[in-house]
């Protein structure tokens, strides 16, 4: 398990490494100006070149890049030009509004899911089996921006029942979390659906059925948990989706996370800003997906044997 460990650790930080890269040049080439976003066209010459030298954004690409590099080593991520407050303090304050919407939402996705997926299983070729499957194919195909103000009418214009926007209390998560976990949940239902009943099929299901069993201790015990190890992917995957897949709905539901600072500092050219939102989404994904690895070795022993941990 440490060999395992310390290969995904290795092969998580070259990844983060070329995310940074990518991600330092890709800012840089965007069009537009942000001095002139920051100035405006009616600022002179003189005024424009002072504020490009205050913020370094006069000096060579490659000095640039090993400046980003030595603040992030050092988890200076500059400040905001718009704002000028350093970047890590306007991160810290979005961060947990976005982490409570992936969390709940990944919550709304699993109770909707594992219902779904094994009642299609265990019924298969029935109507249960295509009613659910329907609902699946219905909630992979309404997009978030769709979804969202849908709800807003419902349930918040027509109903008065929950908040249109914000987040102020329990209420007001509500909305956001289902809009985000119900594509989730489509996805993950087909998957315990696919795996279920592939592990159904097996002879250790059939002998334990032969033993006497009680149907609800072979498909709870034996056969969901043989089934689990792709779900396990597909929910470390989705996870990262989740925070990175946000952007939408904070925006459609004005969810003071990172996902809307994001879209606020890219209509600004605040490079600082933009590179470290942009930074922190890739480097979560990594390492949900290096999590996922992991408990993947831990769950399976054959993966370990395999890997010699």
């Amino acid at each position: 398990m440490l060999n395992i460990s310390v290969s995904r650790l290795i092969s998580a930080l070259l990844v983060m490494l070329g995310v940074s890269c990518l991600v330092f040049f890709l800012i840089h080439l965007v069009p537009g100006d942000p001095i002139e976003v920051m100035l405006g066209e009616s600022a002179q010459l003189a005024d424009r070149e002072a504020l490009r030298h205050a913020l370094g954004l006069d000096l060579p690409l490659l000095t640039q890049l090993v400046n980003f590099f030595d603040g992030l080593l050092r988890l200076d991520l500059g400040v905001s030009l718009h704002s000028r407050q350093p970047v890590v303090d306007i991160l810290l304050e979005r961060v947990p509004a976005t982490a409570e919407l992936a969390v709940a939402a990944l919550a709304v996705a699993v109770a909707v899911a594992f219902p779904l997926g094994i009642l299609a299983a265990i019924r298969k070729d029935t109507l249960w089996d295509y009613t659910s499957m329907g609902v699946s194919l219905l909630g992979v195909s309404i997009p978030n921006f769709w979804l969202g103000p849908m709800l807003i009418l419902l349930f918040s214009l027509w109903l008065g029942w929950l908040p249109v926007s914000g987040r102020e209390g329990l209420a007001s998560l509500v909305l956001p979390a289902l809009t985000l976990g119900t594509a989730m949940a489509a996805i993950l239902a087909r998957m315990i659906r696919a795996t279920l009943l592939e592990v159904l099929g097996e002879d250790f299901i059939r002998t334990a059925r032969a033993k006497g069993l009680d149907e609800r201790r072979v498909i709870g015990v034996h056969a969901l948990r043989n089934a689990l190890l792709p779900i396990i992917t597909l929910l470390g995957l989705q996870l990262g989706v989740l925070l990175a897949g946000a952007v939408v709905t904070e925006i459609v539901f004005s969810w003071p996370g990172v996902g809307q600072v994001t879209i606020d500092a890219i209509q600004r050219r605040d490079y600082p800003l933009v590179q470290a939102a942009v930074l922190l989404i890739s480097f979560t994904y990594v390492l949900v997906n290096t999590m996922t690895d992991l408990v993947y070795a831990w769950v399976d022993p054959r993966i370990r044997l395999q890997e010699g941990g």
